[in-house]
């Protein structure tokens, strides 16, 4: 099911080059038949603003949202020879959901300079700079 992206180019469902497309493959929504998707384009894009952009921030909403679904719908059963245990699912999506946004922040801090970036900073060093201004 295309999507148009402002303007003449189209943006398919399960294309992993795009931000939706993305967003699927982090929370496994990747059939190729649209009425088994979880989230329609138009949902997927919607949180993608929502987030600022960020696909795994955008992912992670996502999560939230299945696990709310989660607990709603599917209660803890036990039958006979079956058991659903609905709480503890949604706890797991809400687990996978704190880790895509912890990914999300070490990528900015990566991207920005933060704490915990790869990088190294380079000082001028001039030996005789005492002795020329006093200090």
């Amino acid at each position: 099911m295309p999507v148009p992206a402002g303007g003449d180019e189209l943006i398919f469902s399960n294309d992993l080059t795009q931000p939706v497309g993305m967003v699927r493959l982090l929370i496994t929504d990747t059939s190729d038949v649209p009425a088994n998707q979880l989230f329609s384009d138009e949902q997927l894009s919607a949180l993608l603003v929502m987030e600022g952009g960020g696909v795994k921030r955008a992912a992670a909403a996502a999560l939230d949202i299945i696990s709310h679904s989660e607990v709603l719908i599917s209660k803890k059963i036990t039958t006979q020879d079956l058991s659903t245990d609905g709480p503890a699912v949604a706890a797991e999506l809400r687990a996978q959901a704190k880790a895509l946004r912890e990914q999300a922040r070490q990528d900015a801090d990566d991207v920005a300079g933060g704490p915990d970036a790869w990088a190294i900073s380079v000082a001028d060093f001039d030996p005789n700079a005492a002795y020329r201004y006093g200090w």
